[in-house]
């Protein structure tokens, strides 16, 4: 019987090119699409005779790369064989998710495809030392977007308290800017900005006021009014809508959106930015005086007073909660769905999965929540246990994750002082010029300074993370307590960073919580150490026989099967960047705030 030969045959020598935005609304693609390939042909291309296949092109948000056609499309032509190479202007645009894109990058690499970045030319993001600049890059990046969220909402909440406004203005006004003369760019930027009444538009509000201070029409008889003048909102969109049967209806939710604007009366106000109604002026032009607007407020108030308000419920375990079933390998994401809405209360929430018979009450897993939390909290004698045992693995992952490499490092500046003795000896005899001398002077300081900036860096990596657990280990030792403090919003962003899917049954009874790392991390060390009685702690300065197998503890929550092993044996150097990964804390500017002002 002949054997089939299954090997698979190496790709085409050549190079495919991946290009990604953020979105086609927020930013024009061409011009970032143009910077990333000229900046990949001036790093990658002009060091490279091979031919280029194919560009990859996604126009969207990169967190998720099933969303992503274009990066779809270059697997399959990979496993086709079609290129060797890959070219990307740097890591984050495989996407912020890491997990993903390094399982993407080790794909490639078995297909014989190897992943190139132009901003660093030279990483090989399979080399184990590389990896972990990879991962890095990834969780900064992270972090960078979290940051950059938070100085683009303090800048429009500072720009706010000082009576200005943020975004496109109520219908009736326009937003103008002027360029800015060259003195004043230090203070207002390139261009200086400022809200003004829209000529074509404002009588239009001045007149929808006047009818609403007459108290003499209700809502849909303004519309009506309006509708018979020939007016119609900004967006084009028709006061009174006549149905092809004839039937009217009066667009007036946003009319009564706009008498309810204090905008109109000339005030800011912004329940983010914690503004409320008549504390800041704002900087335009008010349409109506405040008393005005407060007459309006009351006649609509009166108007309403019997009126049942349909409500929107607020989820808070939207985007998070999961059901097992029977039949499905993976856990079903559930969603938010209200039924009987127009009943008093607002109607019952659901936990549901569509189109099925699976409908969990919100309230039954959400009074869950805090007693699952006070389950993952953290003992506080357990505390010095447990940061001493990620102290001493971090010591080893990260300030000795190689010995040898520290004490190469330490030999080579050994190996420059004993050489520069020996030069010195041979200028003081004659046998070298000082012209010779100077040079290599130079070139031994120039060693010196890369050697010890290496060597400080290996211990500056292993503070960091360190500063960053201490942070996260806070945090988790206070969550039960911290999560019944907190406003229903706050909570909401607590579990939204601490928790990546919550898991229930189909009863709604919470099977799991899975946590987002550091604190997926944090927990099983907790785990361990509880098993332990902090006796592996103890016995870390003896050497473990697995010490130099890949040990699978970080993410089994196994303890060790004797005292004398560390609390997590040595890893191996394969699976480092996942443990960059667990212990990453990307969301800390994010969580802090909650604890600081809370007092917790």
């Amino acid at each position: 019987m002949v054997r089939r030969n299954n090997k698979r045959l190496p790709p085409k020598p050549g190079w495919a090119i991946y290009l990604r935005t953020s979105s086609e609304e927020a930013q024009n693609p061409e011009n970032s699409q143009r910077r990333q390939r000229h900046t990949i042909e001036r790093s990658l291309f002009e060091r490279s005779d091979l031919p280029l296949f194919k560009e990859y092109i996604d126009n969207l948000s990169g967190r998720y790369a099933d969303n992503r056609p274009g990066y779809q499309q270059m697997l399959e032509d990979a496993r086709a064989g079609h290129f060797s190479y890959v070219a990307v202007e740097n890591a984050e645009r495989f996407g912020r998710n890491d997990t993903e894109a390094l399982v993407a990058i080790d794909e490639l690499h078995e297909l014989g495809v190897a992943v190139r970045f132009a901003d660093y030319p030279d990483l090989d993001p399979i080399d184990p030392d590389d990896r972990i600049l990879v991962s890095l890059s990834f969780t900064l990046a992270r972090r960078e977007s979290i940051k950059l969220g938070q100085r683009v909402r303090g800048g429009h909440h500072a720009k706010l308290r000082a009576g200005g406004f943020v975004g496109m203005p109520p219908d009736g006004y326009v937003n103008c800017e002027q360029k800015t003369e060259a003195l004043s760019k230090t203070e207002h930027g390139k261009y200086t900005r400022w809200v003004e009444q829209d000529p074509d538009r404002i009588f239009i509000w001045r007149l929808a006021w006047d009818l609403l201070l007459a108290d003499h029409m209700t809502l849909d008889e303004i519309c009506e009014e309006l509708h018979a003048r020939g007016y119609r909102y900004r967006s084009g969109r028709a006061f009174v809508e006549v149905k092809a049967n004839g039937k009217r209806k009066a667009n007036k939710n946003t009319l009564s959106n706009i008498f309810h604007n204090w905008f109109y009366a000339g005030w800011v106000v912004s329940d983010k930015a914690e503004i409320p109604p008549k504390s800041v002026r704002g900087q335009w032009k008010a349409l109506v005086t405040t008393e005005e607007f407060e007459r309006g407020l009351e006649i609509l108030a009166h108007r309403n007073r019997h009126r049942v308000v349909k409500r929107k419920h607020d989820y808070l375990l939207k985007g998070l909660i999961y059901v097992e079933l029977p039949d499905e390998r993976k856990p079903v994401k559930l969603t938010g769905s209200t039924s009987n809405t127009r009943r008093s209360g607002g109607g019952t929430a659901y936990y549901c999965v569509p189109s099925s018979n699976i409908n969990i009450l919100c309230s039954t897993i959400d009074q869950q929540i805090p007693h699952e939390l006070i389950q993952i909290q953290v003992d506080p004698e357990l505390l010095p246990l447990i940061r001493e045992s990620y102290t001493d693995e971090l010591a080893r992952k990260l300030g000795h994750l190689r010995p040898s490499e520290r004490e190469e490092l330490e030999s080579a500046l050994r190996a420059v002082d004993q050489e520069e003795a020996r030069m010195a000896r041979l200028f003081a005899s004659g046998k070298i010029t000082e012209r010779v001398w100077d040079n290599l002077w130079a070139e031994w300081q120039d060693r010196r300074r890369t050697l010890q900036i290496n060597l400080e860096a290996l211990q500056k990596k292993r503070e960091y993370h360190i500063a960053n657990l201490d942070a996260a280990l806070n945090i988790i030792s206070k969550v039960g307590i911290l999560y019944s403090r907190l406003e229903r919003s706050d909570q909401k962003d607590l579990l939204r960073h601490m928790i990546e899917r919550v898991v229930v049954n189909p009863e709604g009874m919470i099977i799991r919580l899975e946590l987002l790392p550091p604190f997926s991390y944090l927990h099983l060390v907790t785990q361990r150490v509880q098993k332990t009685g902090g006796r592996a702690v103890k016995g870390k300065t003896k050497t473990s026989t697995k010490a130099g197998q890949c040990s699978d503890y970080v993410l089994s929550g196994e303890p060790p099967n004797t005292q004398n092993e560390p609390l997590v044996p040595q890893i191996n150097i394969e699976n480092f960047a996942q443990y960059v990964e667990l212990t990453a804390y990307p969301q800390r500017s994010a969580l802090e705030p909650l604890l600081t002002e809370r007092k917790v």
